[in-house]
């Protein structure tokens, strides 16, 4: 590397899956006049994620997909929904298509990859310097678009995760029904404090991704994931002995009302979780990451700064913070309320509102269909955490209201 930082306009730190969207973008947007610099010692390449996601189709991603569908079904203990999501789909993409257009999008936008692992951040208000970890300035931005994991600026009163285990699993006869998708099985044993779903995502009819996925504060072993697949396995009628784990998927994402700061500084952007991409209470990302690539592209082809729009609604974040709430308490359970959002919404709403896209109107046909009492009391709770947080930041605040707050806080929580 040389001793002296090369200089960009737009410095890329992290190469995962937000900064493979943003060059895809870039380079969609024809921006091949602007000095573009990675950051990153690894460069992604291969089958190490999947993503799943919903909208519309007839996008640029198309083509990249592994499959999608425009049926699913929702299933609990009491039976089986069968949704139409159109227009709508819901849709599979593996990493590997993603890295290789992001690779491309480098080569024509003529991009230098900076082989270091990134450090401080030294925003002087004009140009950022980026160092590694030994401290050598190793490149010089106007912007830099920064999509490292980083927890949230103080912690959330709700902060849960979404954890999940999938097997990739190949069968040598017609095994699969690859036109059908399982979103979300809610017939898994469930946590004492979270909600846990399986999900079954065939490609093909030889081919399939079965997972296990909880919404709770900890983590579990290796051991009770895998007892977890192999009796969600069974719940779905499948012959473990007859069938081949080809790939594993493990992941752990944060689920928590504590603020992201998606603008550290005045030239340095955040985006994926670090950047506020992360539906706090799903832990669902990729759309949203998405659309921060989206945006960063059409900010800087027409000339602004790359500066994308908060990533949800504030209402949204004040919602999710709201059924965190609920949840953790055990106001309500995971199964019923998961299952009265689709049973008493058309799934589109489910899904737009799950991806921070829906309008107020639509926001108060889903929170109606809520279980009304046990969510006043999250309500409630959550206001009286508000205003703790708030004394403990302003002293300045009259006993009065300090007062006020016990006494809700004895009646919602």
């Amino acid at each position: 590397m040389d001793a002296s930082p090369v200089d960009v306009d737009l410095a890329l730190v992290g190469g995962g899956g937000a900064a493979s969207l943003v060059l895809a973008a870039l380079d969609r947007h024809d921006l091949t006049g602007l000095r573009v610099a990675v950051v990153d010692p690894v460069h992604k390449r291969g089958q190490d994620r999947t993503w799943a996601f919903w909208g519309a189709p007839g996008t640029d991603l198309d083509p990249l997909l592994s499959a999608a569908w425009s049926r699913v079904d929702v299933v609990t203990p009491a039976g089986r929904r069968d949704l139409s999501l159109a227009p709508l789909r819901y849709a599979m993409l593996r990493s590997a298509p993603v890295y290789d257009r992001a690779a491309a999008a480098e080569r024509r936008l003529g991009a230098v990859r900076i082989a270091a692992p990134a450090g401080e951040l030294r925003d002087d208000g004009h140009r950022v310097t980026v160092h590694d970890f030994d401290g050598r300035p190793v490149a010089r931005a106007g912007w830099v678009l920064d999509s490292r994991p980083r927890p949230p600026r103080r912690p959330g009163r709700t902060s849960w995760l979404q954890h999940f285990r999938g097997w990739w699993l190949a069968a040598d006869r017609p095994t699969f029904d690859p036109d059908r998708a399982v979103l979300m099985d809610f017939r898994t044993p469930q946590p004492a404090r979270g909600v846990s779903f399986g999900y079954l995502l065939p490609v093909s009819d030889r081919y399939a991704l079965v997972e296990y996925t909880e919404f709770s504060p900890a983590v579990r072993t290796d051991a009770a994931y895998d007892a977890a697949l192999r009796g969600y396995a069974g719940l779905l009628g499948l012959d473990l002995a007859a069938l081949r784990v080809r790939e594993v998927e493990n992941g752990v994402i944060p689920m928590t009302d504590g603020p992201f700061v998606p603008r550290p500084s005045a030239r340095v952007v955040r985006l994926g979780t670090a950047g506020g991409a992360t539906r706090p209470s799903t832990g669902f990302t990729f759309s949203a990451m998405l659309r921060q690539a989206e945006q960063v592209a059409r900010e800087l082809a027409a000339g602004r700064p790359p500066v994308p729009a908060p990533a949800y609604p504030r209402r949204h974040l004040w919602m999710d913070a709201v059924a965190l709430r609920a949840l953790d308490r055990g106001h309500v359970a995971g199964v019923e309320f998961f299952d009265r959002l689709f049973e008493r919404n058309p799934a589109e709403r489910v899904l737009r509102f799950l991806d921070g896209v829906t309008s107020p109107a639509e926001e108060l046909a889903v929170m109606r269909s809520s279980p009304l009492l046990p969510m006043t009391g999250a309500v409630l709770g959550d206001a009286v955490d508000r205003l703790r947080t708030r004394l403990r930041r302003d002293p300045a605040v009259t006993p009065v209201v300090e007062a006020g707050s016990r006494t809700a806080g004895q009646t919602g929580s």
